[in-house]
């Protein structure tokens, strides 16, 4: 088992800049690869980011690239999300998740373990 817990969420105005962090326990943290979702009122839960388990790999849905930066610290069993130039249309809950295998993957099917969630909200 791995726990996840999200934090760094908030308000913030258009333009401005978040960072929200995952912080692991349970299992080697190492071992895993991780994601970021996001999930607005009503939508889908959508895929944000990637990063391997060695964090030289990182992946990027195409609405957050050049914005968003994901980034990892085995040593502080911690993941980040930096997030620049926000937009109301990034308001979302934001989760982070992990899984065991060494493909990255923006399905949450492929996702094993999640966090609780942080709301960001982006006002205009």
């Amino acid at each position: 088992q791995v726990q996840l817990v999200e934090s760094g969420g908030g308000l913030v105005q258009a333009g401005g800049s978040l960072r929200l962090s995952c912080a692991a326990s349970g299992r080697t943290f190492s071992n895993y690869d991780m994601g970021w979702f996001r999930q607005a009122q009503g939508r889908e839960r959508e895929f944000v980011a990637a990063i391997s388990r060695s964090g030289s790999s990182t992946y990027y849905a195409n609405s957050v690239k050049g914005r968003f930066t994901i980034s990892r610290d085995n040593a502080k069993n911690t993941m980040y999300l930096q997030m620049n130039s926000l937009k109301p249309e990034d308001t979302a809950v934001y989760y982070c998740a992990a899984r065991p295998t060494v493909i990255l993957s923006t399905s949450t099917k492929d996702y094993d373990y999640w966090g609780q969630g942080t709301q960001v909200t982006v006002s205009s």
